[in-house]
Parts: structure tokens; sequence; C-alpha cells
């Protein structure tokens, strides 16, 4: 199942804080992923909306969001549960969403009116969005809102360059007019606390400060006759009478004298600029805190400041980077601040007090092209084609290192053995590594002459270092210990493009475009051993983890696998109806005709090697058995609509005339496009051209823990994992195995039973009840007892157990005395177990350097108290 995105962690849309302030929500393409910044986790919720999210609206007591994509459709979320609660379409694109502080309310914005709906509730509802009111009045586009205090009011900003006061209820002293002032789009609006004092913003970075002569409290609940007087005026003048849009409420831009008599009046008291120079720097979104009267507002040269209102006093002016800052959230305490960066697809969280980054995170600036697991599955490292190699961490989801030394496209990484050297192979004709103690690049290889590297392999010794050229036809074999070039394999006659070290034996496989695969014995004077002919150029070889079969995919979609020693093939899979291409937006051809011609780019061996993963040009991913050549299933990597080659058929409303839509361009401009202010000419730069990225997947890895697997999409880094816990799957289970019966057994101390039973019945949490019911002292007796087939079992319940328990010595007390009690007798099936004992081992790795950690940081503390102690004796 979806376990997580990483590699991504903003694109579009607005930031979110959690009513605690202690996580953050941010949009990422068509999901949200959520923050944990007291913990440091990050967590993707296994929910997507049709295309990309543009708005998120938080319900105050956390436990509900809205999503709302590009074209109007939102997901009423549950944050606890995880899951949709209903569907609904605005049918426009929408601007922006708020809850009403008592979360009773909702207002969404689009076109030119303001929409406000019931929002869902506690108790049971047929209809989750009921719409209560229709707020008209400006005449452009609305782009933001705010809500009062006492959810009594709201205002609305608008591109007309105009700010309007609506009332959720209707006040007989509060009349809608609109409040001017500005010469250009407002950005944002926001209320004074407990108070009707307004402050707007707009794009040109000026600053209207509006004080209102009325009080909350002073607000007059009109008498219900006026009230149903209005509305049956309102209907009477509806122009789409077939259409429910609840009451209507017209907002007058030019009210009289007699209608303005007693009713509420704003006076703008202070008008500031943020920028004295001159008008060339864009104000892009701005955040505002009520308790500490704290403004931040960011501009598109990526520059933000925060100034403390309503005096108006520069507190910080700080740059984050050359981009647009796209999105500004405050967290309830005021301390920390949340800026998303989508031209770099960046997320900072910054608090301001101290002056120090809570959270810096950025995905790669292009694609992501190669991934690979460290050994015992805690890491994963990404290279991509901004020419960054990124490492994430699996248990966070964070990148915590990123090297930058290459200056072009990073084609493929690796892990060496021992798991703390990166390699990384690059299109700028060099091979580095990258040491993980110390972050730096501490070898170079490069090729006597430039050469444009496609592929690269590591021996299992962690030794020899090779590497495939795409434009010398060539393999560079290179010493990791010495850095020195030791040879250069020549043979081929087309571009390689995939080199593979067998898992047990020195054996290097090459694949290249001229339609064979050479194995090279790397102990022998590196010589050819053997030359497999296929019928088509060979995209990508790997070797199952045992060493004992080559799987090779050609670009004829079929992916053939072989007895490497004897030069036999074993069989053969077409794989090239289960890719199922999408149709671009531009194609003539049907997709189906278009999968014709396509093929798997990358393939990857489960870490049992009895399952083979096969991915491409195409949103899905398809896991083959091996020995039963068959397609066992297929993942959907992304629903998401905003990439190119998602359609399955091709879409009539698109075709015109002159050809399909998606060749015309509106010169409207994105978000970063700049604004041509001419009388008569429509906004945005007329150079702008939109671009929608191919869904594809370009390199799969299963973990060595054999527990999930990673594959580099156009989306980011996607990781899919066996979720245990809501499957019911019994094992060799009988009639007498039911709890009470395992608890019985337990109460009469015959443990080695009770354990035997509760993994027959294989409740998680029944066997974590039992295993730590056992007192330390039976431990040692129970594991001797122990048939051999639950040794396993309970090794890989362990593993598991580490990554939650906080019973560390306990657990650690059980590992122990399994190993070295039945270590012989793993030993013998050690190509199987290996999958479970490098999931324990990365488990109690993980414990052992955070406990490392904590004791350095103890034992220095003792050393300095001890220190303070021994000069302060000496004084005396």
């Amino acid at each position: 199942q979806f376990s997580g995105l990483l590699g991504t962690v903003y694109r579009r849309g607005n930031l979110s804080f959690t009513p605690d302030g202690n996580s953050l929500i941010s949009p990422v393409g068509n999901r949200i992923s959520l923050f944990d910044l007291k913990n440091n986790k990050c967590e993707t919720f296994p929910l997507a909306t049709r295309l990309n999210i543009v708005c998120v609206g938080l319900s105050p007591d956390g436990s509900l969001a809205i999503l709302i994509d590009e074209e109007g459709a939102a997901l009423l979320v549950s944050l606890i549960g995880k899951c949709v609660i209903h569907q609904f379409h605005f049918q426009k694109p929408v601007h922006s969403v708020s809850f009403s502080p008592d979360g009773k309310k909702f207002v969404i914005t689009k076109d030119h009116v303001a929409l406000m709906y019931h929002a869902p509730g506690k108790r049971r509802e047929f209809n989750a969005f009921v719409l209560d009111k229709t707020y008209y009045g400006p005449y452009d586009e609305t782009t933001c809102i705010d809500w009062t205090d006492d959810s009594k009011c709201f205002a609305v900003g608008s591109k007309d360059m105009s700010t309007w006061v609506f009332g959720a209820e209707r006040w007989a002293n509060l009349i809608y007019y609109a409040l001017g002032g500005h010469k250009d789009i407002i950005v944002a609006c926001f209320f004074e606390e407990n108070s009707l004092d307004l402050y707007t913003i707009s794009q040109d970075a000026a600053l209207c400060v509006w004080q209102c002569d009325t009080e909350l409290d002073g607000l007059k609940p009109m008498p219900r006759k006026d009230a149903a007087r209005e509305n049956s005026a309102a209907r009477n003048d509806d122009e789409f009478p077939e259409e429910s849009k609840g009451e209507e409420i017209h907002g007058k831009a030019n009210p009289n004298e007699q209608e303005a008599r007693n009713k509420v009046k704003y006076s703008r008291v202070a008008k500031y600029f943020f920028n004295k120079e001159g008008d060339f720097n864009n104000l892009t979104s701005a955040a505002y805190h009520k308790k500490t009267h704290l403004l931040v507002t960011g501009f598109a040269s990526g520059i933000f400041h925060l100034h403390e209102l309503p005096d108006f006093n520069l507190i910080h002016s700080l740059s984050i980077s050359d981009q647009r800052i796209a999105s500004i959230s405050i967290n309830c305490t005021g301390d920390w601040i949340a800026f998303g960066c989508s031209g770099l697809g960046q997320l900072l969280v910054w608090e301001w007090q101290s002056e120090s980054y809570v959270l810096k995170q950025q995905g790669h600036f292009n694609s992501m092209v190669s991934l690979a697991y460290s050994p015992d599955g805690q890491y994963i490292a990404t290279g991509g084609e901004d020419g960054k190699v990124k490492v994430w961490n699996t248990s966070s989801s964070f990148c915590f290192v990123t090297f930058t030394e290459h200056t072009s496209g990073v084609t493929a990484v690796s892990f060496t053995s021992n798991g703390y050297v990166i390699l990384s192979a690059s299109l700028d004709g060099t091979v580095r590594a990258f040491d993980l103690h110390r972050y730096r690049n501490f070898r170079t290889f490069t090729s006597p002459r430039p050469s444009q590297f496609s592929c690269l392999a590591v021996d299992s010794s962690g030794e020899i270092v090779s590497a495939g050229s795409q434009d010398s036809f060539e393999i560079f074999i290179w010493s990791m210990q010495s850095g020195r070039l030791l040879d250069v394999l020549s043979g081929h006659e087309g571009p390689i493009s995939c080199l593979s070290f067998n898992p047990m034996k020195c054996v290097l496989a090459s694949a290249s475009w001229d339609k064979t695969v050479k194995l090279w014995d790397m102990l022998d004077s590196w010589r050819t051993k053997e030359t497999l002919i296929l019928n088509s150029d060979v995209l990508v070889v790997a070797f199952r983890p045992d060493g004992q079969e080559l799987a090779v995919a050609a670009l004829n979609g079929e992916i053939t696998f072989w007895d490497h020693e004897n030069a036999v093939q074993v069989g053969s899979i077409q794989g090239k109806h289960d890719l199922q291409m999408g149709r671009k937006e531009l194609d003539k051809i049907t997709a189906k005709q278009a999968a014709k011609g396509k093929s798997f780019t990358t393939l990857c061996y489960s870490a049992d090697g009895q399952s083979i993963l096969a991915g491409g040009l195409s949103k899905f991913v398809c896991i083959y058995n091996v020995k039963e050549q068959i397609l066992m299933k297929k993942f959907e990597i992304s629903c998401n609509f905003s990439l190119d080659a998602m359609e399955e058929y091709l879409d009539r409303r698109k075709m015109t005339e002159f050809g399909s839509m998606a060749l015309f361009d509106e010169g409207g401009g994105g978000e970063d496009a700049v604004a041509i202010p001419l009388p008569g000419v429509k906004r945005g730069d007329m150079s702008y051209r939109h671009f929608k990225p191919e869904i594809r997947v370009t390199c799969l890895r299963f973990s060595p823990t054999g527990r999930s697997w990673a594959a580099t999409t156009t989306e980011g880094l996607l990781i899919y994992s066996l979720d245990s816990g809501l499957i019911f799957d019994p094992f060799d289970l009988d009639i007498d195995i039911t709890p009470d019966n395992i608890r019985k057994k337990l109460h009469q101390k015959e443990y080695t039973v009770a354990i035997i039973m509760a993994f027959k019945l294989n409740e998680k949490k029944l066997i974590q009840e039992v295993i730590e019911a056992v007192p330390s002292s039976e431990v040692d007796v129970i594991c001797s007892s122990l048939p051999d087939l639950y040794v396993e079992k309970i090794l890989e319940f362990l593993a598991s157990a580490f990554e939650t328990s906080c019973h560390l010595e306990f657990y650690l007390i059980w590992t122990h005395k399994l190993l070295m009690l039945h270590g012989q007798k793993l030993k013998t099936r050690s190509v199987k177990l290996l999958p479970v004992i490098q999931f324990l081992q990365k488990s109690i790795q993980r414990h052992f350097e955070d406990v490392s950690k904590l004791c350095e940081w103890n034992i220095y503390n003792i050393k300095y108290a001890l220190a303070i102690s021994q000069q302060r004796g000496m004084k005396r």
C-alpha cells in the first residue's frame, strides 16, 4: 500500500498550521503532507485529488480539512482517520477557502462571488456542504478571506482593488460597501483582534489601515420582518432562477447618504508602503498574527519582511532565495513562520525570535532520475536532473544532506556494501564518491577523454567502481581505494544503457543498444565471459539477489530471464500490454496504439527474488511472479490529471477545428508572470508558456528489508510498504486457538505454547501482549524450546516492535538469545532470511544511533560539570 511521498515538500497552494501549532500541512501536487515539527517526522496522506491542490481549508479543531483542486473539485477529509468523507464540485476554480473561528460556517471565493456554506458538524447529515448565502459585490475575481474572531463578519479582497466587509448574519447597522484606497490587486486582508478594524495589503506593496467606528458588540441584529422582505427582493432579482444559490446578498459600491446614515463606517487612518525605491517588486503573499500584531509579507524576489502593526515598525527584512514566495503561514503561538516557494519546491519554517530554522527542506528542482537504498534500508539516496544527490531518512521522510558537486544531471546513484559511501554518475563526465560520516566528496573518478556516464555499478566488496558511457560505448573501471582507472572495457557497438554486478561473484553484466548483454569477469583480466544476444535494443539488466539469475528488459517490451552461467534463456514475459500508456495532450494516435512501441526502462528483483518490479513511461508499475511468469498486480503511481500522458481516451470537448486546445496559449501567465499595466490589455506575460510534465517511472528499488519498495517518478519519490496492521492473516490456525485460550495458557505460565498459539492467530497486539508477559529470566529457556519455523517469525516481530516500543532492553535480550541459540541453523537459510535480518539490523541501528548521541551528550555534560567543580575547588 502507498506509504509515503519523499522528495517533494511543496508544490503550490496555501500552507496551514494545525491548531496546536506543532504540525504543518503542505500541498504536494494532488496530495497533502503533514510535517510534525516537534517529533521531526513527515507523513503523506493516502488520498489524492484529481488535479493539483490549490487551496486547503482547515477546521478550527483540526479534525477536518477541505482540499480544492485546480478545477474546483473539493474533498472533505478527516485528518484523524486520514480518509475522504465527502466529495463536492464548485464548478469553477476556487481562489481561497476559510472556516469561521467557531467552525460552523466556511466561505469559498470563486469568480466575483463569495459563497458561505454550513460546515459539516458532528451530527450526521445527508449533504456535508449546504449553501447558506451567496455574496455579490466585487466586479473582478475575489482573492482572499479573513474572519472576525467572533465569526460575525468576514472580509473579502478582490482583483478590482477593493475589499468588502460582509456579515455572516444580517446586521441592521452594517451596510455592505467597498473599501478602496489601493492601486493594485488585493493580496490579503486581516481583521484586528476582537475588532472590526481592518488591514488591507495590495500587490504593489501598499498597506491600508482601516478604523471602524463600531465595536463587534455594537452590531445590531436585523428584525425578522425586514430580513424576510430583503430575502424575497433578492430572489425576485435572481438572474438564474433555476439554480439554487441559497440566500443572495448584494453589496453596494456607492451607497447614498440616506442608506449610510447610522450605519457602520470605515475610515482610512494610515497608508504605508513596503518598497520606498519604487514598484519593482511584487508583494505575493502575507500572513498576520492577531495576538502579537505580527505582519509577515513575502515578495516575488524571495525577500520577506516582518512588521509590527499598527505602527508599521520593521523587525526583520531577510531573503530566502531569488524565487517568488508563494505562501506564508504563522502558527498559533506566533513563534514559527512557514514559507512555501513553488519555483524551487522549497518549504521553510523559521523561528523569527531566535532567527533559526525549525525546518528547511527542498526537493529536486527537476525530475528525479535514480535512487538507491542503503544496505540496512534506513536511508535512500536520489539523483536528479538538477545535478544534486540527496539522502533521505526513511523513518522521518526528511532529507538530511544534499551534495551539489555535479555540474550536470545525475544519471545513477549507488551505495557501497558498508552503507557509508554513496557513488553517483553524471553527464558532466565524473563519478563521485561521497562520505556519509563527514558529508564530503572524497573521490572523483574521471575518464581519459570526456564521456557522458549513463549508468553505474559497484561490486559487493565496494572496491571496484564501473560506469558506462553514452557516447564512446565503453565501460570504465576504477579502484575505490586508490581512485585510479584500472581498465577501459570496449566491445559494445552502441551506448551502454545499464550495468549490474552479480551480488555473489565478481561478474559485471553490461547492457547496450547494440542488442547484446555482455558478462565480464573482473578477476580474470577483465575479459568477456559471455555474450547474450537479444532481438531488440537492451535497456536494463538486473541480477537476482542470490546471483543465480539475470533479468533483461528490451525495447520490444519483453522481459527475459537467463541462466547466465550456461547462457540459456529460462523464461520471458511479454509486458508491453501491461504498461498501459496514457495519451498525451498533443498525440494524434490513441493510447493503445502508442503503447505498442513502449517498453520497460527499469527493473528490480524483490528481496527474496521471487518477484520482479518493472516500470517505464507509464503511470503503472507492474509486479510479476518470476517462476510463473504472470502479472501479480499493477500499482497506479498517480491519478493526477495535472500531469501529461494520464488520459486514456481523446476528449472531444478539447478539440476544435484548428486542433487541440492544448496548442493554444492564452498568454494569461502563471503565478510567476509579470503583469503588464496597459489599458485594454489582458494582464500577464505574453511570453509565458504552459508546461505539463509527463508521468513516468524512472527508477525502481526494493528495500533490503523486503518490507517496502520505492519508485522515482514525476510526482517525487513514492514508497509502497506492507501494511500488516490492517490485514488478518492467520497462520496454521486451529479451532482451539482463541485469544481467551492464549491468555489462559499465559496465566498457567506455559509461555512457549502461548507464543506459538499467538503466532498462529497472527494478531500483532496479542503477540506483543504474550511476549511482554514473559519474565526476562525465562527468555533463555523459551528461546531454546522454540521450533525453527517460529524463530524466524519472532525475529520479524521483534524487528517491527523495535520501531515503536519503548522496551528496548527487553527486546534486545530476546534478539540476543535467539541469534545465539539458533544462529547456526539460521545461517543455512541465510538467503531466504536476509530481508528479515536486515529489517532487524535497520531497527537496532536506528536505536543505537539515537542512544549513542544521548550518551555522548551526557558524557560531555558530566565532564563539563566535573571540570567546573575542580576549578572552583582550586580557587578555594
